[in-house]
């Protein structure tokens, strides 16, 4: 199994973000931690948010993701963007066919 954790201040915003991109997050609760967002990209990998742990958030990070059609629910055209997350994250953005709305 692949996981990406990513530990923010600002889950709101984050899975906001994270959102318009397609991802489809569920709320989840492992026993006794803390509750967090979770989804299941294309590939099997498995992506959380989580709110921070000790104190400590997810410093600087490049994340690559690969959008299909149904997943862009923002105007992103084909090919690769460069975006930022709420946190100051570097999320390049592929999308093979972008959609027209």
């Amino acid at each position: 199994m692949s996981l990406i954790v990513l530990y923010t201040e600002r889950m709101q915003e984050c899975v906001g973000f994270y959102r318009t991109l397609g991802l489809d997050f569920t709320i989840e609760r492992h026993g006794a931690g803390p509750e967090h967002f979770a989804t299941v990209l294309t590939d099997g990998t498995v992506f959380e948010i989580y709110p921070p742990r000790d104190g400590h958030t997810t410093g600087p990070l490049r994340l690559g993701l690969t959008l299909t059609p149904s997943q862009s629910r923002t105007l992103i055209p084909s090919g690769t963007r460069t975006l930022t997350d709420p946190d100051g994250r570097c999320i390049q953005v592929l999308s093979p066919h972008g959609e027209t709305r």
